[in-house]
């Protein structure tokens, strides 16, 4: 499969396996038609979870993981995308339903868009939340305390 994908979209893609999971990292540019190609032709029909890593120091801050499983082939695959602070993906909600809710905890905690999400919004945190928790660079304690005390009127139990 991944020479397959080598030989159809070259650079883009680097093929890697770690502690015996196969993994690629795949241009961003690329990730609407390999997700879809995964899923059609390769039986990749579960999306198990989307998540993110913040990498602060690197150019590419973030790493967009989705990890994928296909029942036919009884095989898991994690999906990486290198992505600028700001940048953002097309949803892939119309390949997965289940994706929805993955795409929005990928937003709430890291603050990362979806184009085309059908309702991309906070599903963890309150709506007048500041900030992404799961960025490195994050004060947890600062924020939560503020909105707590905003938004209860107490003092935080932090």
């Amino acid at each position: 499969m991944i020479a397959k994908f080598k030989g159809m979209y070259g650079s883009g893609i680097e093929a890697l396996t770690y502690a015996g999971q196969n993994y690629m990292v795949v241009d961003r540019s690329l990730i609407p038609e390999i997700l879809q190609v995964l899923r059609n032709e390769e039986q990749f029909d579960y999306c198990v979870d989307i998540t993110a890593v913040h990498y602060p120091k690197r150019e590419k801050q973030f790493d967009l993981v989705w990890v994928l499983y296909s029942f036919a082939r009884n095989e898991r695959i994690r999906v990486t995308a290198r992505i600028l602070d700001g940048e953002s993906l097309p949803s892939s909600v119309p390949i997965w339903p289940t994706a929805n809710w993955l795409e929005r905890e990928v937003f709430d905690m890291f603050g990362i868009k979806f184009d085309g999400h059908p309702d991309l919004k906070r599903i963890l945190l309150p709506d007048g939340w500041k900030g992404y928790p799961l960025r490195k660079d994050y004060g947890i304690l600062q924020q939560d305390n503020e909105w707590v005390q905003i938004n209860l009127g107490i003092e935080s139990g932090q």
